[in-house]
């Protein structure tokens, strides 16, 4: 039986923002129709290019442009490695951790629900054409998810996704499953801008239920002052798994690199902020920079935590490798307007 989707019944952080509006503006509560909700896949079983969902943990719309396939350190399941059985498809990092493959889908948000997400909107960026050009762009609403995260729905709109990529990269074929398909300029854009765009890593850890992930992404080499600055972002997502409400009050970051340097940063919060992680909202991601003088190095680190009783504790933010690799030109612009 078919299951009709309504907004406030996504995720709770949604249902907040909804409410509020609707005490202001009117005495009764509207609500606007999604689509009809579909099963899930399971894992094994990639969804296509123009699959609408709702993002499972941060609530929004958003339609799947194509998938990445990601190795996943996950530093979790480290001790019950030699429980599980050994196959193609892993492949063993140092003797700590092993990487499995998994499918993670590069995505297009709708920009209704950007401001009601706890989660960056522009973390997808990308550095300039010139080689003495400091400048870093942003392209918004762009994000990254996991196959478990998605919750695939179909709609009858022409146009159900707001977005400025959305026409550009995606048609309407009604007869087709799902009704949405790439145009060629969605893999032309794929195909050049690959470098930058590509996930490859994923890294995880969890701490007192507290799960951080990380997933690094190489962003090109500048040349300044006769040197060579090799620049990184990294993606971080905090989820909280439990039942106990905390709150990020700061950071301490460890980057080590392969010129040999060791530098420690400290801070309040991250990116100006310093989020609650409760069962009602449990999830926050972020996206930040770094540049080392070494085509390569490492990062981790941990975060300060508070509980709700002022007692605190260090989480575990799950070392990470930063690796360069041949750099494009190619602006990823192109496509924006600009």
């Amino acid at each position: 039986m078919a299951l009709n989707i309504f907004r406030k019944f996504a995720v709770k952080p949604l249902i907040s923002v909804y409410i509020q509006k609707s005490c202001i503006r009117c005495l009764s509560t509207r609500l606007a129709e999604v689509g009809i909700l579909e099963p899930p896949r399971e894992h094994g079983k990639a969804y296509d290019t123009g699959q609408l969902f709702l993002h499972k943990i941060f609530g929004y719309r958003g339609i799947i442009l194509f998938p990445w396939l990601a190795h996943v350190y996950d530093r979790d399941t480290a001790a019950k490695t030699e429980e599980r059985s050994f196959d193609d498809q892993t492949t063993a990092v140092g003797k700590e951790v092993k990487g499995k493959n998994h499918t993670y889908y590069q995505v297009l948000i709708d920009t209704r629900d950007c401001p009601h997400i706890r989660a960056q909107t522009e973390a997808v960026t990308f550095l300039g054409n010139q080689d003495n050009s400091r400048a870093l762009y942003a392209i918004p609403g762009l994000d990254y998810v996991a196959h478990e995260d998605i919750l695939p729905y179909n709609s009858p709109e022409p146009v159900p996704i707001q977005h400025e990529l959305f026409e550009k990269f995606l048609m309407h074929e009604p007869e087709n499953n799902p009704p949405f398909v790439a145009r060629d300029t969605l893999g032309a854009w794929q195909e050049k801008n690959h470098p930058w765009l590509q996930l490859s890593d994923v890294h995880r850890e969890t701490t007192e239920g507290i799960r951080v992930t990380v997933t690094p992404f190489y962003m090109g080499c500048r040349e300044a002052q006769q040197t060579h600055v090799y620049w990184w972002r990294y993606c971080v997502r905090l989820e909280n798994r439990g039942l106990e409400t905390v709150q990020l009050r700061e950071r301490h970051w460890r980057i080590f690199s392969l010129s040999g340097t060791l530098e420690t940063v400290r801070g309040r919060g991250v990116v100006g902020q310093e989020p609650i992680l409760s069962p009602e909202q449990p999830a926050f991601q972020y996206s930040s920079h770094v540049s080392l003088q070494a085509p390569s190095g490492h990062m981790w680190g941990t975060y300060k935590m508070e509980r709700r009783d002022g007692t605190s504790f260090d989480c575990k933010i799950p070392p990470f490798s930063l690796e360069s690799k041949s750099d494009d030109t190619n602006n990823p612009s192109q496509f924006l307007g600009s």
